[in-house]
């Protein structure tokens, strides 16, 4: 016989040779291993069948006490229910009642000249009525005009009691009053002969007539015969019924003839007007009945728990077919998921050692998942020259406690080629299934095609910024020859005079004065020279491309770096410039290179809009005014403003100011206001603009200011 094949599916019998020699069977060397392996699934499949059993019996024990719990809770849902239902009913009687009592009342004769039918009329309401013991008529001034009282009850006590201003009954014809209705007061007690006492309330009933208030009618009622009366005939022997302020006080009771086990209460707001009264309802039961709630629970157990046998086994027939697929699923999703992934994936177990990479970090890296795994500090795709500051890092990031930070870092990375790339590492914790923390995993972003656009953005914008400011100076480029001609005339004028004065007859000597003159005109050459090289100099300052640095810079440095420029226009446009800097104003933290192209689009924008067609400086006196001051108590900004006097900006032009390449002049890029609020706000401020009383516009920008420097310690 040859053995079968340990495991879950292995053969249950080995099939034996078809024709057996005679004689003694031989043993074989596998028989005692097979005997085991059967006994051993035979055990199993006992040890499976008696968990089935033993989850069936815990199963039906649990259907059978939830079946009678949940029947036991039916019983007293339906108990309070039915309690609910009869005190909402005594509440509704009670209403009912008060309403119909009011109903009569309000036929009674007010006539004052009849009242002795008024008094047989309340004697006969009295006598059906029982819950009513007195009744008074009252004039519009709360004066007693007749009463009559029960004959089922005497209530002793004075008329002085009951006039008092702040007595129940006053209180609540004043209520009556003001609500031209009727009102009931609060319950008070009134004691008995006897040495007893009972609960009273009154209802006072404004009589009204065309409007008018003529006088009331007070109504006393005593809450125990109201109970005894209205609700106590439909009051079962089990219930007692109470009349009970909001606080639970009882002002009247009708208690049960029979108390049970349990209590069930209920309660129903009696909404008077004037003064709320609680209906209470409290009702006894017996504990509930548990032989039938069993017989049905176990017929309820008997039949799910077959259904749950049938579902146990055949879900113990699948799991382990749904379990390997699903595990199968997984896997296959997973990997599809990890390959569709271009964010580099790395994982690292809490010594440091890379315990898995996924194929983008490959690829990134251009070394292989084989290469990469298992290695410790340092990395092979770390560059030599940062091996060292990098394992200090790691050594940092590892330490017990740390917290990797959650906006990332950025590092620089080795290809297997050599060649560096920048990245960004986003890391987390690693927490396994039992909450323990096994490691780090990083996201990994290959930022260098970032960099490289930043760097190109960067590029470009410096380049636009020459090219406005090339533009710039070509657009006055009229007044730079304009300034330029008178110096060069001046110095032709004076050559001209020169070369007459030393132009003498041969052979005679050039006089003395004439020399003098000739010294003077040549001055005057040097002069004019040195004008217009001022000029020149001035443009070639602010066309020159300088260090985009931030620095400290003077506001007068700044004013004095554009002035010159400035001037030329103004002095052609009969421009009077008025410069501003309050004292002790700290230094702006900026570049300054990009502020003065700032300012002069400012200023020369300004200008623009004072030169209007048909106006002279005759007619009115054009004004720039440039001014640099503090922009709050606190000193961290420094505010500079450009203000003219023209004729401001159209509502319709005012919304587009600052879109790039939109301008209301056909030789104007459209660039200038949107670089200025480029440049300011990559400074961290703000530009704006508003209107300038009595007349032109005013822009207003602000950079941040540079630190006061630290005083010397003293030695």
């Amino acid at each position: 016989m040859a053995p079968a094949t340990a495991g879950t599916h292995a053969s249950r019998a080995v099939t034996p040779p078809t024709s057996p020699p005679p004689g003694p069977r031989p043993s074989s060397a596998g028989a005692p291993g097979l005997r085991g392996i059967r006994l051993l699934r035979r055990a199993l499949g006992a040890w499976r069948r008696w968990s089935l059993w033993v989850l069936l019996g815990a199963l039906v024990a649990g259907m059978l006490a939830l079946q009678v719990w949940l029947a036991g809770r039916y019983e007293i849902s339906q108990v309070q229910d039915r309690l609910e239902r009869d005190a909402a009913d005594a509440a509704a009687d009670v209403q009912a009642t008060l309403a119909r009592n009011l109903q009569e009342l309000r036929h009674l004769p007010s006539d004052a000249n009849a009242p002795l039918a008024w008094q047989g009329r309340a004697d006969e309401l009295l006598s059906r009525h029982r819950e009513l013991v007195r009744l008074e008529w009252r004039s519009a001034g709360l004066q007693l005009q007749a009463h009559a009282q029960t004959s089922w009850q005497h209530l002793p006590g004075s008329d002085d009691t009951r006039n008092a201003a702040h007595s129940e009954a006053m209180l609540a014809c004043s209520n009556a009053r003001r609500i031209m209705g009727a009102a009931y007061s609060g319950s008070y007690f009134q004691p008995l002969e006897g040495g007893t006492g009972a609960e009273l309330i009154d209802m006072c009933l404004p009589l009204v007539q065309a409007g008018q208030v003529r006088g009331f009618l007070v109504a006393t009622y005593m809450l125990q015969t109201l109970l005894s009366n209205i609700v106590a005939p439909q009051l079962q022997r089990t219930r007692e019924v109470s009349f009970t302020e909001p606080d639970g006080t009882r002002l009247a009771l009708v208690a049960a003839q029979r108390r049970g086990s349990r209590k069930f209460t209920a309660q129903q707001l009696l909404d008077l007007p004037g003064s709320p009264l609680m209906l209470r309802m409290d009702g006894w039961h017996a504990a509930p009945s548990v032989f039938p709630n069993i017989l049905t629970a176990l017929v309820t157990a008997m039949s799910i728990a077959l259904v749950s046998v049938l579902v146990v086994l055949v879900r113990d027939m699948r799991r382990r077919l749904r379990a390997e697929h699903d595990l199968a699923d997984a896997l296959a999703f997973a990997k599809a998921m990890e390959d569709s992934l271009v964010t580099g994936l790395r994982a690292r177990d809490l010594q440091g050692r890379i315990s898995y990479v996924n194929p983008a970090f490959c690829a990134m890296v251009g070394f292989s998942a084989a290469e990469i795994i298992g290695q410790t500090a340092p990395l092979p795709y770390w560059p030599p020259e940062c091996a060292e500051e990098y394992t200090q890092r790691q050594k940092q990031r590892l330490a017990p406690g740390s917290t990797p930070p959650a906006e990332g870092y950025e590092s620089v990375f080795m290809r297997k080629d050599g060649t560096r790339f920048s990245v960004m590492v986003y890391e987390a914790a690693l927490i396994n299934a039992q909450g323990q923390h096994t490691g780090w995993m990083g996201s990994i972003l290959d930022i260098s095609e970032q960099r490289r656009a930043e760097e190109l953005s960067r590029t470009t914008h410096e380049r636009l910024q020459a090219t406005a400011r090339l533009a710039t100076v070509g657009e006055m480029a009229s007044l730079l020859s304009h300034e330029l001609n008178q110096p060069l005339a001046a110095i032709a004028s004076y050559a001209h005079g020169s070369l007459n004065l030393l132009d003498s007859p041969p052979g005679q000597a050039v006089a003395e004065a004439d020399l003098q003159d000739v010294r003077l005109a040549v001055q005057r050459i040097a002069l004019q020279a040195e004008r217009a090289g001022r000029v020149i100099k001035s443009v070639h300052d602010f066309v020159r491309r300088r260090a985009h640095t931030r620095a400290a810079v003077a506001a007068q440095d700044l004013f004095d770096a554009v002035l010159p420029i400035i001037r030329l226009q103004a002095r052609k446009l009969g421009v009077q410039v008025q410069l501003h800097i309050q004292p002790g104003l700290p230094a702006a933290l900026c570049d300054r290179t990009m502020v003065e192209q700032v300012l002069l689009n400012l200023t020369r924008n300004a200008m623009q809009a004072m030169d209007e067609p048909g106006q002279g400086p005759t007619q009115r006196l054009l004004e720039l005014t440039v001014q640099a001051r503090i922009d709050n108590a606190a000193q961290a900004w420094v505010a500079f403003s450009v203000a003219d006097n023209g004729s401001g900006i159209a509502p319709e032009v005012m919304q587009q100011l600052f879109t790039p390449f939109y301008t209301t002049r056909a030789e104007g890029m459209g660039l200038g206001l949107s670089l200025c609020r480029t440049v300011v706000e990559q400074h961290g401020g703000h530009l704006s603009h508003g209107a300038r009383l009595p007349r032109g516009t005013v822009f207003t920008f602000t950079l941040p200011a540079a630190p006061a420097p630290a005083p010397a310690l003293a030695p």
